[in-house]
């Protein structure tokens, strides 16, 4: 699914290639990388005659086989190429018969035979995961972080006999941050940026322009793969060096130590900022110092005194424990079973006879794993078990931690009586100091109650749009952990607190919540206008304001929400009562824009959590700051743990597992239109989710001659530029009477000469920055289009010369109907002005409604008669007369047509929320 703008538009210049050189191309290797290499080069009109690929594993095909065999793609599935160092026959004739001019080679585990590699016309490309030469090998991103090198990256090279030594076709590299891993390099770089890579090297080929660069053997190595043995850490170095060998090694094969006479495995390193808190030392073989147990994990210390953290610990049973546990791992006193507790133990016992049925008899001492269990069956137990004892909170990672039969029933009573309370919110603030106040920010996913780092440990940056520094680096979350957060908020809703607690309660935790918003707006419009380019003012008054107001008006309906009774055709003698209720729908799922994003996250949740539902929030990746405060302040409000989870990250990702999600049952989307269609079609086929949708417009806003100039000025120039243009309701066209059109430019133009555009927290700024990069290129993109079709550009279209995101106030006129910028939404600061004829009402209706799109609408005339007449014909969802962008908690907001459908705000935000349930009675 196209989560983005630049996505689309991506999509749209890429299919332009489509009619370009193709060639006839032979896939050769595996995994989810192969795939996408393979879909992506289809989609480029690229023919696949073949897909070599590996031998189902356990029944299951590799990705890039279900993928060739779903589309009708010859697939070839050899275990091997060659025996005893020579060619298979067979193999090479079966290769041979596909008549490929190109072997393409994304992930290949495989040894492929020369006679292979030279075939084609044009011979094989093979994607290579370092900066060739260096760290030739199989363990090229392990050994990248290994030797702590600054710069990762891939190459795209003619393949050779398997040495990594080809001529280089295209290279691309990136930063290597300080708390990077195998994983987050590859899923933030090497994964999506290596399969652009290998698209483009093969229209290069096509096209007759590949280089083929001779591999210098200047800073050449080659490291062989790590294997346990000899993956020791060696702790009498400095802590960087120490980090680099553990983050290296992780997840496999595992760096490890030997503490207290037995091998330890360490997990999930992190250097450490400032200093460590307070801890129980540990006596580590090695180290030049002794480790510290904290609350926060295992504190390390290099031979230069600098600290790093380690989060998790694997002893030689496979058990694996929290490093904050380390001795409290073995000390906890058995607890005696009550007899109800025994039954349930023998309950849990045949659960695990029947997952272990190769164990003739399941001891005390039987280990779950040593018995031969995997990673599928660690998630039947834990559902079979919660199946059986609804309401106990049972996690996965919760078997890893008590492996054997004994302690996974020491474990479960534990929690099943309530003696597991839950700890006290541990945040780990990215804080600065800003705005003459010290802002805290938490930057981790937030799921059933605890801030935590996405389950791949991957993270990105979110960046300030005033000068295109980095704010902080933010948890960049996976489909595991919106599982975890769709399962926390189902829990929640069918088991928890909140479904139970009276409707007047749940009101008076949302009205503290709104409390609590207030007692921090001024840290929240702070963090608002860093992370979004707000301007202060408008972010404290508008962003947070309204938020705080949102929350109260529908903390007031909590207790408010009413079914009826209904007469029906009663057949004598019975007699019969119908009523309806109202009910919450279940874990609904709120995806939203980056333009508004506390006021977006306001107008969704809180009518959703009035309602009594649960909740699983993105907020839109470039802006995720406030969300993830808004979720600490929930905690402190009361909010039960489950009921709201925030998970920052990319739509294409977390929205489109919240869309294809079987448990959740409403989504509420805001966002653009090809998007919004997107997720209608994952809802119907997912589960047929209810869905809302607040989608792309084109207001127009129409002034009559007949206006009051200086407000129609005022108020006109505040329908466009109003926070930067970022403004789903934005008039998209601005329709101005030929006998005041002139006039109105220029005093509109005389206008925007008086606007201070700078810094959004300086209290005397009108005009801050684009909120992102690709939305200004996007934006300067979009008035180069306007003068090329022939809009006269009377000022602005331009970026401003200072660091940043920072654009010109735009004015075009002379738009024509069919012109690009009459038709679509710019979303940024820029007026698109068209004249209508004196005194053409029917006209000008006539060219303000021919468009998909009917969100918001404006009109300016003193005669009342007009502005009634032509607000009841405009197809908007809301009309302004006099006025624009006034809108309130209390009045309903959405849009017609192309715009979507449904509502937020008012009373009918709140029947988004809701299903409507029919009892009849008869007495």
């Amino acid at each position: 699914m196209l989560w983005t703008a630049s996505q689309v538009l991506r999509k749209f210049s890429t299919s332009s290639r489509y009619y370009q050189n193709q060639l006839k191309l032979a896939i050769i290797g595996q995994s989810l990388f192969g795939q996408e290499v393979y879909s992506n080069l289809r989609k480029q009109g690229h023919k696949v005659v073949g897909v070599f690929t590996v031998p189902d594993k356990d029944g299951k095909a590799d990705p890039l086989a279900v993928a060739a065999e779903k589309d009708g793609t010859p697939v070839f599935k050899f275990p091997r190429w060659r025996v005893k160092g020579k060619p298979i026959p067979e193999v090479v004739d079966a290769y041979k018969a596909v008549g490929a001019e190109l072997n393409v080679m994304p992930f290949c585990s495989q040894f492929i035979p020369m006679n292979i590699i030279d075939h084609p016309k044009h011979g094989s490309i093979i994607y290579h995961p370092s900066i060739l030469p260096l760290h030739r090998g199989a363990s090229a991103i392990n050994w990248t972080l290994i030797h702590g090198d600054k710069k990762a990256g891939f190459t795209v090279f003619w393949a050779d006999d398997g040495l990594d030594t080809g001529p280089i076709l295209l290279q691309r590299e990136c930063a290597v941050e300080p708390n990077d891993t195998v994983d987050t390099l590859y899923n933030r770089f090497l994964f999506p940026e290596g399969i652009k890579a290998m698209v483009e090297s093969v229209q290069l080929i096509a096209d007759g322009k590949a280089p083929r660069v001779a591999q210098t053997e200047e800073g050449a190595s080659y490291e062989g793969i790590q294997k346990k043995s000899n993956a020791k850490v060696d702790l009498a170095q400095p802590a960087e060096a120490i980090h680099n060998w553990i983050r290296g090694h992780d997840k496999v094969p595992g760096a490890w130590t030997v503490i207290d006479g037995q091998s330890v495995t360490l997990y999930g390193s992190s250097m450490l900022g400032g200093s460590a808190p307070a801890g129980q030392p540990l006596e580590m073989e090695g180290a030049s110092q002794p480790g510290l147990v904290t609350k926060n994990g295992l504190v390390l210390y290099g031979t230069d005194g600098k600290p790093l953290l380690v989060k998790n610990l694997q002893f030689e049973d496979g058990k694996m424990i929290a490093a904050s546990k380390y001795f409290s791992s073995g000390e906890s006193s058995s607890v005696e079973l009550t007899d109800d507790e025994k039954k349930m133990a023998e309950e849990i016992k045949n659960i695990w006879k029947g997952i272990l049925s190769n164990v003739p008899a399941v001891e005390d001492t039987t280990d779950f794993f040593k018995s031969g269990a995997a990673s599928m069956d660690v998630v039947r137990l834990v559902e079979e078990v919660k199946q059986k004892c609804a309401g106990v909170q049972l996690q996965t990672e919760d078997v890893y931690m008590a492996t054997t039969f004994q302690d996974f029933i020491q474990m479960f009573v534990r929690k099943l009586r309530g003696e597991d309370q839950e700890e006290e919110l541990v945040i780990d603030y990215a804080t600065k100091e800003v705005n003459n106040m010290t802002v805290k920010m938490p930057y981790q996913c937030f799921i059933n109650g605890k801030f935590e780092d996405a389950e791949n440990g991957k993270s990105y940056g979110t960046i300030n749009p005033t000068d295109g520094s980095t704010i902080c680096k933010v948890s960049y979350a996976s489909v595991g952990d919106v599982d975890r957060a769709v399962a926390a908020a189902k829990e929640a809703f069918d088991n928890g607190p909140w479904g139970r607690m009276n409707p007047r309660d749940r009101g008076s935790l949302l009205y503290k919540l709104a409390d609590l918003m207030e007692e921090h707006q001024e840290e929240l419009a702070t963090i608002e206008s860093i992370d979004s380019g707000a301007v202060y003012t408008l972010a404290l008054k508008t962003h947070v304001g309204m938020s705080i107001q949102t929350f109260r008006y529908f903390a007031g309906w909590c207790d408010k929400i009413q079914g009826k009774t209904i007469p029906i055709n009663q057949a004598r003698p019975n007699r019969n009562l119908t009523f309806t209720k109202k009910e919450p729908l279940g874990v609904c799922a709120i995806v939203i824009p980056w333009n508004y994003p506390l006021m977006m996250l306001a107008w969704k949740s809180a009518a959703c959590l009035a309602a009594g539902n649960t909740l699983v929030l993105k907020p839109a990746q470039v802006t995720p700051l406030t969300a993830l405060k808004f979720a600490e302040l929930s905690v402190k409000a009361g909010i039960p743990k489950g009921v709201i989870n925030i998970l920052p990250g990319s739509g294409g990702m977390v929205g489109q597992r919240l869309s294809d999600h079987p448990d959740i049952r409403k989504l509420g989307f805001t966002g653009s239109t090809p998007i919004g269609k997107q997720i209608m079609k994952s809802c119907a086929v997912s589960n047929l989710k209810k869905v809302s949708l607040e989608l792309g417009g084109k207001s127009p806003l129409i002034i009559f001659s007949d206006c009051d100039m200086d407000k129609a000025v005022r108020m006109g120039m505040s329908s466009v530029y109003f926070n930067k243009g970022e403004n789903c309701i934005a008039a998209g066209r601005l329709f101005v009477e030929e006998s005041i059109h002139d006039e109105y430019i220029s005093r509109v133009v005389e206008e925007i000469k008086k606007m201070k555009i700078g810094d959004p927290l300086d209290r005397s700024t009108d005009h801050g920055p684009q909120n992102h990069k690709a939305h200004l290129d996007k934006l300067l993109e979009y008035c180069e289009v306007g003068v090329k079709e022939g809009a006269t550009l009377v000022y602005g279209g331009r970026q401003v010369d200072r660091p940043g995101f920072f654009m010109e106030p735009t004015v075009f006129t002379e738009v024509e109907d069919h012109m690009f910028i009459a038709k679509e939404e710019s979303f940024g600061p820029v007026m698109v002005v068209s004249k209508f004829k004196d005194g053409d009402v029917e006209g000008v209706l006539h060219r303000a409604n021919d468009t998909e799109y009917g969100l918001a609408s404006g009109v300016f005339t003193r005669d009342i008669n007009k502005a009634m007449y032509v607000s009841e014909r405009l197809e908007a969802g809301t009309v302004f007369v006099n006025t624009y962008n006034k809108t309130d908690v209390a009045s309903p907001f959405g849009g017609f047509k192309q715009s979507g459908f449904g509502k937020d705000l008012g009373e009918d935000a709140l029947m988004e929320y809701l299903k409507t349930k029919a009892v009849t009675v008869e007495y």
